[in-house]
């Protein structure tokens, strides 16, 4: 066994901002430290975030890290997507006090994770109850403050990845429910993308579209409430909203999977994990599979949740194993 290296790994998503630091040799995760979860509205800017976890330890950061950040990775200023912060690419070294690093979309760090991660991390949700390919595409597909997408090409057993942003393609409504639903978004927004309506925030627009149809108060309290409300099953609107959510994620995660391949499918992100339970039991798989032609072709197709409780920075670290170590 080499040298082990240690890292920061981090993972600057749209809320919150995790670090952790890393143990890394031969090509992966050693062991990944405990994680500091800090929310981005209280910090101004990535840098003053960074400043503030490594207050938090005992001893002075490692000087190398692996960022995934929730934005496409280019050029020299970086805006994230659903986060006020702005990361410039050339500074990163000086601002934060590192010899080397390694900067990604978020998405790409989760589909290093669906890499590099045991069995005992992937949950079965609908298709045959297979491993992941050797060889072939897995689309990995997270619902959260947005919608991340990634492809993970496994070329002989190894894992290549390539970010996306498949998140902000065209959201196509599959009946008169969603015909509504489609029309209350392009109110507020002209174009709408599937993320309007299969991340978190898409939530409260299914349920205000749903209490119009039924002729109901919506219901009082901000998204967090209302996943909790849905999640805990508490009244027929509430579970009406969440088995809409689930039918339009499974038709989005559809869409990609078919433009992908079609291949396996691995969902992640802050909702992901929150819907493992649901997912089985709603009218994801259905709307998954009803693919027209394809329906037999999308059937054989697994799909899976990966649950490893800190996927994004387990999969930044794993990159920067494979590339450094």
């Amino acid at each position: 066994m080499s040298d082990t290296t240690r890292i920061v790994t981090a993972d600057i998503g749209g809320t919150h901002a995790r670090f952790a630091i890393a143990e890394l040799a031969d090509g992966k995760v050693v062991s990944l430290g405990e994680p500091t979860k800090l929310v981005c509205a209280d910090h101004a800017s990535f840098q003053t975030a960074w400043e503030a976890y490594g207050e938090t330890l005992d001893q002075p950061l490692p000087r190398a890290a692996s960022i995934a950040i929730a934005a496409p990775i280019a050029g020299d200023l970086i805006k994230l997507t659903n986060n006020p912060w702005v990361v410039r690419p050339p500074l990163i070294n000086k601002k934060l006090g590192l010899d080397r690093h390694m900067l990604m979309n978020d998405f790409a760090a989760v589909a290093h994770a669906v890499d590099g991660v045991g069995s005992e991390h992937l949950t079965h949700v609908t298709g045959p109850e297979a491993p992941r390919p050797d060889d072939g595409i897995v689309s990995v597909i997270g619902p959260g403050t947005g919608l991340g997408v990634a492809i993970l090409a496994r070329i002989g057993g190894r894992g290549h990845v390539f970010a996306t942003e498949g998140g902000h393609s065209d959201y196509a409504p599959l009946d008169r429910i969603e015909d509504q639903l489609l029309e209350r978004l392009r109110d507020k927004h002209t174009r709408v993308s599937v993320e309007r309506v299969v991340a978190g925030p898409g939530l409260r627009t299914i349920f205000e579209t749903m209490a119009e149809i039924e002729g109901r108060p919506m219901p009082a309290g901000d998204d967090k409430a209302l996943w909790t409300m849905a999640l805990n099953g508490e009244g027929s609107l509430a579970e009406a909203a969440l088995d809409r959510f689930c039918q339009c994620l499974g038709a989005v995660a559809g869409d990609i999977a078919l433009t992908h391949g079609p291949g396996p499918v691995v969902l992640a992100g802050g909702l992901g994990l929150r819907l493992a339970k649901v997912l089985p039991q709603s009218g994801f798989a259905e709307r998954f599979a009803a693919k027209g032609r394809y329906r037999k072709l999308m059937e054989a197709q697994t799909v899976s949740i990966i649950t490893h409780p800190e996927p994004g920075l387990f999969g930044a670290a794993a990159a920067f194993a494979k590339e450094h170590t």
